[in-house]
């Protein structure tokens, strides 16, 4: 088997981090699947997304400029899903980034909008190509 098997992120705040994640990973088709003092597993496809606040954490600072990761990119369904999630996405934790280029921020044939959330983590939402 190839592909992604899981993603770990590390956050100061479980609480803070857990209410934008789950909201977020949720709706867009994960499941929790896991939930332990320092962390949350949510699944989808045999892939999985770990949030979580590891003892050796030595920053609590998440510079997404910094070198590593810059962002997650999820499909989010139709582009009337994208456009739906993108507009409850504030209410839930995250922020609209690129607003006055969405939803072709990335180009005029990719759909899709960016959202960040509390923590400074970045996500990508992609509308299926289409048919």
């Amino acid at each position: 088997m190839k592909g992604l098997h899981h993603v770990e992120i590390w956050v100061p705040d479980l609480d803070e981090a857990s209410r934008s994640w789950h909201w977020l990973l949720t709706r867009l088709g994960l499941e929790l699947t896991g939930e332990w003092p320092d962390g949350r597993t949510w699944e989808a496809g045999g892939s999985y997304v770990t949030v979580t606040t590891p003892p050796n954490l030595t920053s609590a600072e998440h510079d997404r400029r910094r070198a590593g990761m810059n962002h997650l990119a999820f499909w989010g369904g139709a582009r009337a899903e994208v456009d739906a999630i993108l507009g409850d996405a504030e209410a839930h934790g995250w922020r609209p980034l690129y607003q006055d280029r969405y939803p072709h921020a990335g180009g005029p044939d990719h759909y899709a909008g960016w959202v960040e959330n509390e923590q400074g983590f970045k996500v990508e939402i992609v509308a299926d190509p289409p048919a």
